[in-house]
């Protein structure tokens, strides 16, 4: 008796300290651990939730890893995105870890509950990577990494409108979370990105409202969305797959390690499609690449080899592909082993002089996008791409 006792007794002090039991005893799941589990659980329901609950979910997800609703309110016509936003805007100021409770407890209810109980490894599964709902941009915490994945394998994960304000959230989410130190940007597939889906601009249009205010709206948009990179405080890092084209290319100019695949191209097409340079490229690519360089790029579309990127001084190291991620692995693992506001100073202080002209920059190449994105030039390109969708 004395000695079940004493099991017992050892079995509370462990369980306080979030010790294993060895008694067979399991410890109750921490709140962050049970909304993981909910988020896994959530593709193994029975029956697939309807339309409001996912709306709900959807809503409960943002706020639990984003917080109180940070996009632009889609356009009227834009019924889908619109009807998201409303849900997540709903939730107002609910704390993150109120909206954690609420969308574990929903999943629970709708048989996840049953998935975690039949799971000999639930508390395992909440510790492993926490994967985010599938979608056109993924994210999941590795080795206090946070990973963001372009995930349109179909499309050569080219970028649509909604991807943009995703990654924004994404980009705010990892630098308010203490356990991520460094960031990931990859791609799936054999495409890194094919930078914009070129149907954005044309899908838009069926809506009816003036092309001068659709251009205004996607230019600031882009401003956005490169403004949340050149301020993300931690080390960024790309891992860049395959062929990296437009503005998934020109934001690698705001990164901090670029590692490529040895099939890896680097390719900007500005001209070609009646557009202008933007990703703050017209003072990275310079700066990085030389001016001769980058004016060839930029202007003249030249596209870079992995090798010749490399070489001229654009990304940090070229590995073969079939080695690619093992290469890439080693490098993140020695990034997380580092001090992370050591590594964050150091990156705030190469970053300083720099910050405002690359906001600049930004600005300048937005403001002439809005004239572009309109233009006769840009529009019969557009217009050429899609009678020859393999031009890129």
């Amino acid at each position: 008796m004395k000695d079940a006792r004493r099991e017992l007794m050892g079995c509370e002090g462990r369980l306080r300290a979030g010790l294993a039991l060895p008694c067979g005893l399991r410890r109750p799941l921490r709140r962050s651990e049970r909304f993981n589990v909910a988020v896994k659980n959530l593709d193994k329901l029975p029956e697939e939730p309807s339309n409001d609950v996912k709306l709900k979910l959807y809503a409960l997800y943002k706020q639990a890893t984003v917080g109180k609703c940070n996009i632009s309110k889609p356009g009227v016509f834009d019924l889908v995105n619109k009807a998201k936003w409303d849900a997540w805007n709903t939730l107002g100021d609910m704390p993150k870890e109120k909206a954690q409770d609420e969308y574990a407890a929903l999943v629970d209810k709708l048989g996840g509950s049953a998935i975690s109980a039949s799971s000999p490894n639930a508390t395992e599964s909440a510790q492993s990577p926490s994967v985010a709902t599938g979608g056109d941009l993924v994210s999941s915490v590795e080795d206090k990494g946070f990973v963001i994945r372009f995930n349109r394998p179909t499309k050569k994960n080219s970028i649509t409108l909604e991807m943009y304000d995703t990654m924004v959230g994404y980009l705010k989410e990892a630098t308010e979370r203490d356990d991520v130190h460094y960031l990931v940007l990859t791609g799936t597939g054999d495409f890194f990105s094919s930078g914009n889906d070129l149907g954005n601009f044309m899908n838009r249009l069926k809506t009816g409202l003036p092309p001068d205010v659709l251009a205004k709206d996607a230019a600031e948009l882009v401003r956005r969305y490169v403004a949340a990179f050149i301020n993300f405080p931690k080390p960024a890092v790309a891992l860049v797959n395959g062929p990296s084209i437009g503005v998934s290319c020109t934001v690698l100019g705001l990164f901090d390690f670029i590692y490529a695949s040895d099939k890896a191209f680097f390719h900007t097409p500005f001209t070609l499609l009646g557009l202008n340079p933007e990703g703050c490229s017209s003072y990275t690519f310079p700066r990085a690449m030389g001016v001769a360089r980058a004016n060839r790029v930029l202007m003249l579309n030249e596209q870079l080899s992995a090798q010749e990127a490399k070489s001229c001084g654009f990304i940090t190291d070229v590995f073969p592909h079939a080695t690619f991620h093992e290469e890439a692995k080693k490098r993140l693992q020695q990034l997380a082993k580092l001090p992370p506001k050591s590594l964050q100073y150091s990156k705030a202080l190469v970053r300083a002089p720099v910050w405002a002209d690359l906001h600049k920059a930004n600005d300048q190449e937005c403001d002439r996008l809005t004239e572009r994105f309109i233009s006769e030039e840009a529009m019969q390109a557009v217009m050429n791409f899609f009678k020859d969708k393999g031009k890129l």
